[in-house]
């Protein structure tokens, strides 16, 4: 009678399934890291981007974008003016407000790509959004934290940011502190579910252990 040929692996097919393995996972684990860097660099420069139109607009002009009392007048397709206070706000500014009008003013005067028209709700054609579909804001306010008390003019990234995204932004930008320096967290959301500082920080830290909460922003501050 025959014996059955004995059947499994041997110990050098383990090891190649092993290996493969190995290179299969730190190709799924570098992918990640390259998404993750791409995100990271995506709004850092929006950031950049919109502060350096600001600070143009603030030159050109005289004013603020959003603020400007002349802008129906010196602006080419410019719908509505601000009050002139020198303050982006949340009030009234014709059929929209200061800080939804921000948008069209800088993009009517070239400072931005895109077109924008001021309206009474934040929607795509209104402003910008971020890389998860939620919108800037640009404003002053203390809708930041450790504002103390003291309203400055702020840009917000937008809510729906993973925390460890913005942790990383907070490093290559500033000094890593989620409520200190020129990049802090922001509970503010123009659409969607404002964030929950106490899922999103940590003692003043961006909260980068255990589960990442999804649903972040920031404000960078002038």
């Amino acid at each position: 009678m025959r014996r059955q040929a004995q059947q499994g692996f041997t110990l050098i097919e383990i090891a190649i399934v092993l290996v493969i393995i190995g290179l299969l996972l730190g190709g799924v684990l570098k992918g990640q890291e390259l998404i993750t860097g791409a995100r990271v660099r995506n709004l850092i420069s929006q950031q950049d981007g919109i502060k350096a139109a600001y600070f143009g607009f603030l030159d050109r002009y005289r004013a603020l974008p959003g603020d400007y009392a002349q802008a129906t007048t010196n602006i080419n397709g410019a719908t509505v003016n601000g009050n002139g206070n020198g303050q982006i706000q949340n009030v009234a500014a014709g059929t929209s407000t200061e800080e939804n009008a921000v948008w069209e003013h800088l993009s009517r005067a070239g400072f931005i790509n895109g077109s924008y028209t001021a309206g009474a709700a934040y929607t795509t054609a209104s402003a910008p959004a971020n890389p998860y579909s939620m919108f800037l804001v640009l404003r002053y306010d203390t809708d930041y934290a450790g504002a103390g008390g003291t309203s400055r003019h702020n840009l917000k990234t937008g809510n729906q940011i993973p925390a460890d995204i913005l942790a990383e932004v907070d490093r290559k930008v500033d000094d890593g502190n989620a409520q200190l320096g020129a990049f802090r967290f922001s509970v503010h959301s123009a659409a969607g579910t404002p964030p929950t500082e106490a899922n999103c920080l940590n003692a003043g830290a961006w909260k980068v252990t255990d589960t990442i909460e999804p649903n972040c922003g920031g404000a960078s501050l002038f």
